[in-house]
């Protein structure tokens, strides 16, 4: 054990011997500390419990619950309705494509909310134990810069960071000019969880992540949906085929998807809301619809943050932008941002932000971690088909100039896929007689796929040194496998 990991070790001992006693003093006014993080999400906590682990004293300012939009409003509780909404189609599927003879009496909303929120409540617990146990001091109010070391916290005084101060206030929902969210029948992605009961139509807007996953919920749980989309496709960030195969298996369910169109406008009435869309075609179109969901992204919180007191300002779009995206040093130096207030290509994903937070809090701490490799950072969204990917669509990576060599294997040629019987796709993307650029996956459960493909992108694999790799028989995971099979020349079912 080196000096230097003894005397951390150390230190670390005695804070938490003296937390409790920490935790009950009163609040100081005017006092110093190494790190000030303002922001208690995801790349919020992230940094402050990596900070606190090589024996920097944090102060975490926090207004709302720490945890974030992600916990809180985002991550947490809609994916545990999607998997309500999987168990809802799995009866369907049960009944209609294995003769089990299941049948869906209703969905008790009030219990699923339960179950939603004991998820939350529980993973919650467990963020504000984990800062407890590190010693991070949690102020709980709102934070603005008076200066590049100094924050004010309402209800806690004016601090001093001695080795920098992170920005982690994330962003909220985009709305649309003239379009108010009322909570019940305009909502966004951050209240349409909490809204009243489910509805029997819903006009989705926008087809990014979030307003697929959210037309894949409600259509599980029995609504009428229809998916707009100004872009002329869904998912239009990810790669073509995925945003095909995605729609198909979208329409496939029942939900009406328009993409290249746009919400011309929008009236609420007692009973809903009534819209006028125009089509691709320039036509116009009426669509009604019990609640309208508005999901055209998400805008960095700088409200009241005291950014020009510390020397800073916001780009076009509202994103604080590194000077250093080695460090993710602003152009002040000691003051830090992660999550959502960065600009691209930073992701504006929570797993991104985690990585970010490790980032910042081992550069503070004297370290010289690796950089954030946002090409190695999947992308999932959880709807019904999922979508999963990582490293570049085919279209970037001939833009890029790379000499593509491309394969797709379909799901169904591997026995698992045609056990589950709902289609999707692996795409590989790479170098000519090179390294992997990016995989592309559809399906059911790629989520849960992905990961392998990080690694592969993330180490610059080609196809040969992934090839050799044996996959568990029956799998999905088989297809990918079978993939870089057929781009090393192996192949068993499929031709390159």
């Amino acid at each position: 054990m080196t000096q230097t990991q003894d005397a951390t070790q150390s230190r670390n001992a005695t804070r938490k011997q003296d937390a409790p006693r920490a935790q009950a003093r009163p609040r100081d006014v005017n006092r110093q500390t190494d790190v000030v993080v303002i922001g208690g999400g995801t790349g919020g906590y992230s940094t402050a419990l990596r900070a606190a682990a090589l024996g920097l004293e944090v102060v975490l300012a926090e207004r709302d619950k720490v945890g974030g939009t992600c916990l809180h409003r985002g991550c947490i509780p809609s994916k545990a309705m999607l998997h309500a909404a999987e168990l809802v189609d799995g009866i369907v599927e049960a009944r209609e494509r294995w003769g089990v003879k299941a049948t869906l009496d209703s969905v008790d909303w009030p219990a699923l909310v339960a179950t939603r929120d004991d998820i939350v409540a529980r993973n919650h617990r467990g963020v504000e134990g984990h800062l407890a146990h590190a010693s991070v001091e949690v102020a709980r109010g709102s934070a603005e810069l008076t200066g590049p070391r100094s924050v004010r916290i309402e209800g806690y005084g004016e601090v001093a960071a001695r080795r920098g101060i992170v920005l982690a206030t994330g962003s909220r929902p985009r709305m649309l000019p003239g379009l108010a969210a009322d909570g019940r029948r305009v909502v966004t992605s951050d209240d349409a969880l909490f809204a009243p009961g489910l509805p029997e139509s819903v006009l989705v807007l926008g087809g990014g992540a979030i307003g697929v996953e959210y037309a894949s919920l409600h259509r599980s749980m029995g609504a009428r949906v229809t998916l707009v989309e100004a872009a002329d496709r869904l998912v239009p960030l990810e790669d073509a085929e995925v945003s095909r195969h995605l729609t198909r298996g979208l329409k496939k369910r029942g939900i009406d998807v328009l993409a290249g169109a746009r919400l011309l406008d929008a009236t609420v009435l007692d009973d809903g809301v009534r819209a006028t869309v125009r089509t691709p075609r320039g036509e116009s179109r009426t669509v009604e619809a019990e609640r309208l969901l508005v999901a055209v992204g998400r805008v960095p919180v700088t409200d009241g943050l005291g950014l020009a007191a510390a020397g800073l300002a916001t780009d076009g779009r509202g994103h604080v932008a590194p000077a250093d995206w080695s460090r993710l040093e602003t152009a002040v130096p000691g003051i830090h941002v992660v999550g959502d207030l960065l600009p691209p290509p930073s992701l504006g994903l929570a797993h991104a932000s985690f990585a970010e937070g490790l980032l910042v809090a081992e550069t503070l701490a004297g370290l010289r971690p690796a950089l954030v490799d946002y090409a190695a950072v999947p992308r999932v969204t959880y709807s019904a088909p999922q979508t999963a990917s990582v490293g570049l669509s085919e279209a970037q990576a001939r833009d890029a100039g790379h000499d593509v060599v491309v394969n797709t294997m379909p799901l169904t040629a591997v026995a698992k896929g045609m056990v589950h019987g709902q289609g999707g796709m692996v795409k590989v993307v790479a170098e000519r007689g090179g390294r992997v650029l990016g995989v592309h996956l559809v399906g059911p459960h790629v989520s849960e796929m992905i990961a392998e493909s990080q690694l592969i992108v993330g180490w610059d694999a080609e196809p040969s040194d992934v090839a050799h790799h044996v996959h568990p028989h029956p799998t999905l995971s088989e297809a990918v496998g079978e993939a870089f099979l057929t781009l090393a020349g192996r192949g068993l079912h499929q031709q390159a």
